[in-house]
């Protein structure tokens, strides 16, 4: 993979494989002037971007679901959909029509965010929706200096001015499947990163390439960036492949991933096309069970954080 850093400022650098190279164009490391990375003083909210650059991992189901059971625990949840495709706004119920400002107008800065957030049907759940338009921003913005730094900026005013009560806690950015200027502006953004990984063969190779470009924001973007945590998803415990991977990754990975497992499960995959998580749309399936397990387990690893 080419080195983050080198290709913000267009140097020649290695690259570990030719096949998986990425050019990535960042801005320039912050520097003492620059506003501090991670959380932006005077928001409250943890940040985590829900990020893999393969796709049909879950990380859309996770954001969705995952945000969904941080509400129904009493947290205040936004969602920030960063996918061109709008498969979170969609999985949500939110129409295309009622989007009359979305992220891109967010990242191009002709919105602030608190402007393009609508409500859900979910208590405490609210979303940023994504359209179309958002695949065309790295035109628009990639040569403006804080290209990287976009979202990062729009999460300065969150929870300015927001009544007692209505501050979000968590914002779960839902990142694209690739590894692009919008994904870098997730992790530029976030707290930390948490990672849905399939029990499949090749999961292992496309967690070594993400856990890269991590060590890379981290180094140049954003020196608090960290691992949140990996949740293994779409497992079958009828295929003896699942329970290999799952060996393999938490050998690989050790406490970093979460002792909660999403399995496959048919109402999982039914609930989006009905506009809803499927806590909502069955909350006694194992699915939901699952994303309830696993807003627990992130909600103690936070309260581990602090504490540390």
């Amino acid at each position: 993979m080419t080195d983050i850093k080198n290709s913000a400022l267009g140097a020649d650098v290695p690259e570990a494989s030719q096949a998986t190279a990425t050019v990535i164009p960042l801005a320039p490391k912050v520097g003492p002037s620059d506003e501090a990375p991670g959380i932006v003083p005077g928001t409250l909210a943890r940040v985590l971007a829900i990020a893999n650059q393969k796709g049909g991992v879950g990380k859309t189901t996770t954001a969705i679901n995952l945000g969904t059971a941080l509400a129904a625990i009493g947290e205040r949840v936004l969602i920030v959909d960063l996918d061109p495709q709008g498969n979170a706004s969609t999985g949500l119920g939110i129409d295309r029509r009622n989007r009359r400002y979305s992220t891109y107008d967010v990242l191009i800065g002709e919105a602030p965010l608190r402007s393009a957030i609508l409500p859900t049907a979910v208590p405490r759940l609210d979303i940023a929706p994504s359209t179309l338009d958002l695949s065309g921003v790295e035109l628009e913005i990639g040569q403006e200096r804080d290209r990287a730094y976009r979202l990062r900026n729009a999460f300065a005013a969150l929870n300015t001015n927001a009544a007692p009560g209505n501050a979000y806690t968590y914002v779960l950015v839902d990142c694209p499947p690739s590894l692009n200027l919008l994904t870098v502006n997730a992790m530029a953004a976030a707290n930390a990163i948490l990672v849905p990984l399939q029990c499949e063969f090749f999961a292992l190779e496309g967690l070594s390439q993400l856990l890269k470009t991590v060590e890379q924001v981290r180094e140049t973007l954003n020196p608090e960036l960290t691992i949140h945590g990996i949740v293994l998803t779409m497992y079958d415990a009828r295929n003896n492949l699942s329970g290999q991977v799952v060996a393999d990754v938490r050998e690989f990975m050790g406490r970093k991933v979460y002792d909660t497992i999403i399995p496959r499960n048919v109402r999982v995959s039914e609930a989006p096309s009905y506009g809803k998580p499927v806590l909502v749309y069955d909350l006694k399936c194992v699915g939901s069970e699952a994303y309830l397990r696993l807003a627990t387990e992130v909600i103690q690893r936070e309260k581990e954080l602090r504490a540390g």
